[in-house]
């Protein structure tokens, strides 16, 4: 039953504003990705299908709340892309908030709590990998997306609750068989990284002592490659007493670390990543997440999957299209992998540099996402090649990923890489544009804040208790004192000084100076004609009395 609700509804037991009668209804739900229903029905709902009402489908996981997002109308019918309530979430505001030290369910309710309007969502996770994260003027949305990214998981949206799971999904027994209980099927294969014999090396050219590693599953033509693995052994660990190194040690050490990466390797790229998209209604498919084994005969690989997305018919009760596979590669998701694991890198080094993207990543994704079509990614022996056409001699924009970094070139494969953004930790640039930078020393000769289509420029002054002592904006310059005076200077007031409730203690009109109170410790002159000075008289070694005395600049100087 497809119930229509009220915008501000958040109970769903009862049959709501309307039972809906549709013409048509998917839902569509991939692994942290898209959660929407596509909804049509006749004319005689137009009144009520409008922007932001619920509506309450059926789905593999029970009922769940969508909200109308897009609605269209044509003679014959009116159709509407409804989201999950979950991404009510953009609505919601973070202004500034810093987890320290917390695991996902902690970091999910700290964020929850800090929004403005208060969030209607609860939260749960059973991740408990710590982190920190510091939010500043994100949406609800943003956040849960960046604890995802770098907590890890999988996003579980239930109504009105914010779950983070580390695993998800059943495993029911599921198999399918291609060109046996499967005939309606696409199915993807990546044989790019596959390797069955594996020459490791290591620091220095370390290589091991049986020179190669094999897999057990091997096939008719070979797949051997050589890979060099970036190793961390702390060489001061194997030091003695005296500060010499057992040479004998570190080298064991050496060759034992390559040993287990290299076999890591193996296992994990001695079979071809497979992506499989059926229309077909497999029986105890659940949510996904759930997993599937798949037998190929073909290749003779018997694979261990899991659903990465499905469609469902809420009428009919059954999947519509199913997507499982041991790889899902999109712009999407390598983007947020990459994006997760440059703000990892930059919270463990302190020299690091962090830049979060606003409207000029939106611009970029944009461009990405129209550029798709003609790009194409080549595995080039030891670099990665990004070419918009191939073959790759005749391509002219280019990204090269390898050992030494990331370089981008307009003049093709053999051109010139003006940008790039070496190992060693350097982007070199013609031009960066940075909505938000996190860094401990900045060196150059002119920082401009602001301008022609960047709004106002803002600087702000923080100690360590994270508290602000200064800020200079549109307003002027303003430093805070402990008890919650400020210094103003701006082109308005010129330089005035209030107390902790704003009244106005001194100030410079024109060239003069105003103060309501003043504590002179020594003395004043006036004009370099008259001084005022303390006095004080004494009887033998007894002070009298003391005052003010009036000398002239002259007299006291002679």
């Amino acid at each position: 039953m497809i119930r229509l609700y009220g915008q501000t509804d958040k109970v769903f037991t009862n049959n709501g504003d309307r039972i809906l009668q549709p013409l048509y209804a998917s839902v569509h739900k991939e692994d942290n990705g898209d959660f929407t229903l596509t909804i049509d029905l006749d004319l005689s709902c137009v009144d009520d299908i409008t922007e932001g009402r619920i509506i309450v489908c059926p789905t593999p996981q029970g009922a769940q709340p969508f909200r109308i997002h897009n609605v269209t109308q044509t003679r014959k019918k009116i159709s509407a892309v409804c989201r999950h309530v979950f991404y009510d979430t953009e609505n919601y505001l973070i202004a500034d908030s810093y987890v320290v030290d917390q695991d996902a369910g902690d970091a999910l309710a700290h964020l929850n709590a800090a929004t403005t309007p208060t969030s209607p969502f609860n939260t749960i996770s059973d991740i408990s990998l710590q982190g920190s994260f510091r939010c500043v003027r994100k949406s609800l949305y943003e956040a849960v997306q960046t604890v995802v990214e770098r907590w890890g998981g999988h996003l579980v949206r239930d109504g009105w609750t914010i779950g983070l799971r580390q695993t998800i999904g059943r495993d029911n027994g599921v198999t399918v068989e291609y060109a046996k209980n499967l005939q309606e099927i696409t199915v993807s294969y990546d044989w790019s990284d596959v390797v069955t014999k594996l020459m490791p090396e290591g620091f220095d050219g370390l290589m091991l002592p049986e020179v190669y590693l094999e897999s057990g599953i091997q096939y008719e033509i070979p797949y051997t490659k050589c890979v060099n693995f970036q190793q961390d052994v702390d060489r001061e660990a194997y030091l003695d007493e005296t500060g010499q190194l057992d040479e004998e040690a570190y080298q064991e050490a050496l060759i034992e670390d390559l040993r287990n990466q290299a076999t890591q390797y193996l296992e994990n790229n001695s079979v071809p990543k497979v992506n499989y998209t059926l229309a077909a209604n497999l029986e105890k498919i659940t949510d996904v997440g759930d997993t599937v084994q798949v037998n190929d005969r073909r290749l003779g690989l018997s694979i261990l999957t899991h659903v990465i997305a499905y469609d469902y018919d809420p009428i009919l009760d059954k999947y519509t299209k199913i997507e499982f596979g041991n790889f899902q590669q999109t712009i999407t998701g390598f983007y947020q992998a990459v994006t997760a694991q440059m703000e990892r890198e930059v919270e463990e080094s302190e020299e690091a540099v962090k830049v979060v993207l606003g409207e000029e990543l939106t611009a970029a994704t944009a461009a990405i996402w129209n550029a798709m079509a003609s790009s194409y990614v080549i595995y080039d022996r030891d670099r990665i090649l990004v070419v918009d056409r191939l073959p790759k001699e005749s391509a002219q924009y280019v990204i090269m990923i390898n050992s030494g970094g990331i370089g981008f070139s307009s003049t093709g494969i053999n051109g010139i890489f003006n940008s790039a953004w070496t190992i060693d930790g350097t982007m070199d640039m013609q031009q960066i544009n940075v909505i938000n930078l996190t860094a401990n020393l900045i060196r150059g000769g002119t920082l401009t804040l602001g301008g022609t289509g960047k709004g106002d420029g803002v600087l702000e002054l923080y100690n360590r208790q994270n508290v602000m002592i200064g800020r200079m904006d549109k307003e002027g310059l303003k430093m805070y004192g402990p008890d919650g005076s400020y210094v103003l200077m701006n082109q308005e007031v010129g330089f005035e000084g209030r107390d902790r409730n704003g009244t106005r203690i001194y100030w410079v009109n024109g060239d003069e100076f105003h103060m309501r109170k003043g504590v002179m410790d020594e003395e004043i002159t006036l004009c370099n004609k008259l001084r005022f000075i303390a006095i004080e008289r004494y009887n033998g070694d007894t002070m009298i009395n003391d005052g003010i005395g009036l000398v002239s600049v002259a007299s006291a100087g002679a």
